[in-house]
């Protein structure tokens, strides 16, 4: 039995949860469920993708990744089963996927549905469906194979013989900017350089192992578990203080001769 991971902008307050994992339970009453977080904002694709993205790799191979998020981002009420990387998503047609998967998923079919445009469709469809594949079942059994997905582009990166432009792609809950400047960028246009992060009126010229190393109120730049650049300060909350949010502009400028 493949463990089953739930990811929503459902929220805590109302019992929209709840009644998905008493389907999966109904269903299934041995499956493993584990919530990643239920706290994406209301229909917000972005930060949907950087969760999942951040996590699912660490999962199993063969785990099944259910998503309510955007659920009715469809109008045709659209929804997909999808195999990449050797993970399954139960996922609405809303761009998620493609974002998450550079648009090229291994495998796509679009789930066969009994009444088109159910008011649940995360509890009435994709729950039943994640089940399914957590037993063991077929992914082309769910329905038509399709390569007819809705697009969505991620910010791509700027990168010239001296700088490198990114934004800001989430905003954690500490306040800490989560950019698309991965160390392997920098370590390639570096070249053993020195270089300085530019935001807003801000300048940092050194990258350091976690926030704590500045004092308490300082600003300082971290590359995060995914080898993300990521800014934040100490004890503070870094968006609020420094008047940047999502897709905010970030640079780093490298030094010839340095």
């Amino acid at each position: 039995m493949a463990v089953i991971t739930f990811l929503s902008d459902f929220g805590y307050s109302d019992h929209y949860v709840a009644a998905v994992k008493a389907k999966l339970l109904a269903l299934c009453p041995d499956c493993k469920v584990i919530d990643i977080t239920h706290g994406i904002a209301p229909f917000n694709i972005a930060h949907a993708e950087y969760v999942l993205d951040s996590v699912y790799r660490d999962f199993p191979k063969g785990t099944v990744h259910l998503v309510g998020v955007d659920t009715h981002g469809s109008k045709h009420g659209k929804f997909h089963a999808a195999r990449h990387n050797g993970h399954y998503f139960l996922i609405p047609d809303n761009g998620l996927l493609s974002l998450l998967t550079d648009g090229q998923p291994d495998m796509v079919v679009e789930l066969t549905l009994d009444e088109p445009l159910m008011p649940f469709p995360v509890r009435d469809v994709l729950a039943p469906a994640a089940v399914y594949l957590a037993k063991g079942g077929e992914l082309e059994v769910l329905g038509e194979r399709t390569y007819n997905i809705r697009q969505l582009l991620n910010r791509q990166l700027r990168l010239g013989d001296h700088s490198i432009t990114g934004h800001v792609i989430h905003v954690d809950r500490y306040g800490n900017l989560i950019t698309n400047i991965t160390r392997d960028s920098v370590d390639t246009i570096a070249h053993g350089r020195t270089f300085t992060v530019h935001f807003g009126r801000e300048t940092i010229g050194r990258i350091h192992p976690n926030y704590n190393q500045v004092s308490d109120g300082d600003c300082c730049c971290i590359f995060n578990a995914q080898n993300q650049l990521c800014i934040g300060i100490n004890k503070g909350n870094a968006a609020e203080l420094l008047g940047l949010d999502f897709d905010s502009q970030i640079d780093v400028r490298f030094y010839p001769g340095s």
